[in-house]
């Protein structure tokens, strides 16, 4: 018996959307990393971006549990002498919601070629409202 081997012309992609408000910043972004790599079909396959496109929206209004708004940090450098720039969880939730989010679900997802192709299928908006109403997103909602 042969494993099944999808092909890259044969993948069907879904829109979904998941409403972060309220809820846990990790949970959010597992099952977002989940949908985008496609490991919730049958006919997931490793090498291939079978995944499905994902809109999150209320990005501004994501949950962090404990201190972690205050003790949290994330860090970037530019390469430059001096460069290195560090924000707070808080900081970061006020300011760029869009980029916390994009940055805990790209932390899982593969660090290659592959995952940077899933991770174009990614769509983060700080509001409620969102430009892909024309797909015709169906709900996923978060545990």
């Amino acid at each position: 018996m042969t494993s099944y081997m999808q092909k890259k012309e044969t993948v069907e992609r879904k829109w979904y959307v998941i409403d972060a408000e309220g809820k846990a910043l990790g949970r959010v972004a597992s099952l977002a990393a989940t949908y985008l790599r496609g490991k919730h079909k049958p006919t997931y396959t490793p090498h291939i971006d079978c995944g499905d496109n994902i809109i999150i929206i209320n990005a501004s209004k994501v949950d962090l549990k404990g201190n972690k708004l205050d003790k949290k940090m994330y860090y970037n450098h530019s390469m430059y002498t001096g460069g290195l720039r560090e924000r707070s969880a808080r900081t970061m939730r006020e300011q760029y919601p869009e980029e916390m989010i994009e940055i805990a679900v790209s932390g899982m997802l593969p660090h290659n070629r592959l995952g940077r192709e899933m991770f174009t299928k990614l769509h983060v908006y700080a509001g409620a409202e969102h430009k892909h109403q024309a797909q015709k997103p169906e709900v996923l909602e978060v545990k």
